[in-house]
């Protein structure tokens, strides 16, 4: 077994990387040649965590295991560590044996970036100029870097719960030779992108600080209860996925769902727009969301990506398991 800890992966796992693996997979996800298993999270009872754990099996890549992790809300005050930790474990498809360990929290960073460029590059408008981010935390900066790689930007507007955190995404715009400035929630109708990356149990992007055209990638809702933007928007939006069935039951599409806004029927998997099999944006004035709720199989697929890389490179750790 290969075991590959976090110390070598920021030298070997690019955005690049990371978004060739996600694009792949979610056309695997669309073709049926890939699917997530039942995803397990659960408030633990201690430090506020939320652990659990997401797995599935690319037939098309071989790919097969699980991300074990969650959310410590208490870590950075307490102990100066992030607050998302993970670890994923690869497994050999034909043996069951353990292939690989892999450290999972920048890759966890890098897949969920990874993901909203995606949707940019398959359903923003291509003359989009001006990126919104909601959120201004760690993942927040992994979400501009990637996203401002996805067109020719030219200026970045910001909001946050905590304004003083700001700087973290103005940061990131000026190292992109971009402008940044912060809004209000109702500036964001300025925007021709939007990410909202919060961890929210309620919403702060409404449906009407959003202009006609726009694409937003809700990045945040990943269980049952949060929420991140109103549910009257997705009413207005073409709502693509990662997984629908995610989507529906702990993803944004759960609220607009539970009040009889919209249809299982009318969320739609990003990977049939990646292989044509869905149209996606179809006009310059359809508002287009794209429902991140993360999957195993993404993680799988950065995970099995640098795994290569680090063998490439001779830097992964043997052990005899």
């Amino acid at each position: 077994m290969l075991i590959l800890p976090p110390r070598e992966i920021a030298d070997l796992m690019t955005r690049a990387a990371a978004f060739d693996a996600v694009e792949k997979v979610f056309a695997a996800m669309a073709s049926g040649a890939a699917y997530n298993f039942p995803v397990v999270r659960e408030a633990i009872g201690h430090e506020d965590a939320l652990y659990g754990f997401k797995g599935g099996f690319d037939r098309a890549g071989l790919t097969l295991g699980l991300k074990a992790g969650g959310y410590w809300p208490n870590n950075l005050e307490k102990r100066g560590l992030i607050n998302h930790q993970s670890t994923v474990f690869l497994f050999d498809p034909d043996t069951g044996k353990p292939s690989a360990m892999v450290g999972g929290n920048l890759l966890t960073a890098l897949r969920t970036a990874a993901a909203s460029s995606v949707s940019i590059k398959h359903l923003a408008r291509k003359d989009a100029k001006v990126i919104g981010m909601i959120g201004a935390g760690h993942q927040a900066t992994f979400q501009l870097r990637a996203a401002l790689e996805q067109g020719n930007f030219e200026k970045v507007i910001g909001w946050n719960y905590h304004p003083e955190m700001l700087p973290n995404i103005e940061k990131v715009a000026t190292e992109a030779g971009v402008p940044f400035q912060a809004v209000t929630l109702p500036g964001m109708v300025e925007a021709d992108v939007i990410i909202s990356i919060t961890s929210a149990f309620a919403p702060s992007l409404m449906a009407d600080h959003v202009a006609p055209g726009t694409h937003i990638a809700c990045m945040g809702t990943d269980t049952k209860g949060k929420q991140e933007v109103e549910a009257a928007l997705l009413a207005r939006a073409t709502v693509y996925t990662d997984e629908i069935a995610q989507s529906i039951s702990i993803g944004e599409a759960q609220h607009a769902i539970a009040e009889g806004l919209i249809t299982e029927a009318e969320v739609f998997q990003i990977g049939a727009v990646i292989n044509g099999d869905n149209p996606g944006r179809t006009s310059d004035e359809q508002i287009t969301l794209f429902d991140g709720t993360g999957v195993g199989l993404q993680d799988l697929a950065v995970a099995a990506a640098v795994v290569d890389l680090a063998q490439a490179r001779g830097v992964a750790i043997e052990v005899d398991f």
